[in-house]
């Protein structure tokens, strides 16, 4: 699993013209699961998700995490993260999952978050065509990917 995480002051997500989620202080992550991932790579990024800390404490350094500001996640799943660029100029997303093996693992995702941060997370429609809009809040933004543990 590959993950983008973006600390915002602001992040939402519309489907056909609407908002169908939306967090203020937070996280927007972009998720993107391939064929070999699993409950290991879920719970191990669920966590280090849950606990990093990059949020600034009383003397504006980076020492709190998500869960101890009470911020809020909103999670988007991001197939694109697996683009190939190797050759030529067309990605391809061969490693990419497809739905009916992404979708439970995405849904099992959402599940041990919730269960990390001990609150609801927002997300946005598996498959569907999605706006985002954010505000970047630092700007943070860092990717993390679950076969690549450093």
């Amino acid at each position: 699993m590959k993950v983008v995480i973006q600390r915002v002051s602001e992040a939402s997500v519309k489907i056909e013209d609407e908002i169908t989620s939306s967090i203020k202080n937070g996280l927007l992550v972009l998720l993107g699961i391939e064929d070999a991932d699993g409950d290991e790579d879920i719970e191990w990024l669920c966590a280090k998700i849950s606990n990093l800390r990059i949020f600034a404490d009383a003397n504006g350094l980076m020492n709190l995490s998500v869960k101890e500001t009470n911020g809020y996640i909103l999670l988007i799943s991001q197939f694109t993260l697996h683009a190939l660029t190797k050759k030529g100029n067309r990605p391809s997303y061969i490693k990419a999952s497809k739905p009916e093996i992404a979708i439970p693992l995405y849904n099992k995702f959402i599940s041990q978050m919730e269960k990390e941060m001990n609150k609801k997370v927002f997300t946005g429609t598996f498959g569907a065509d999605m706006k985002i809009s954010l505000t970047n809040d630092g700007p943070v933004t860092i990717i993390i990917d679950s076969k690549n543990k450093e």
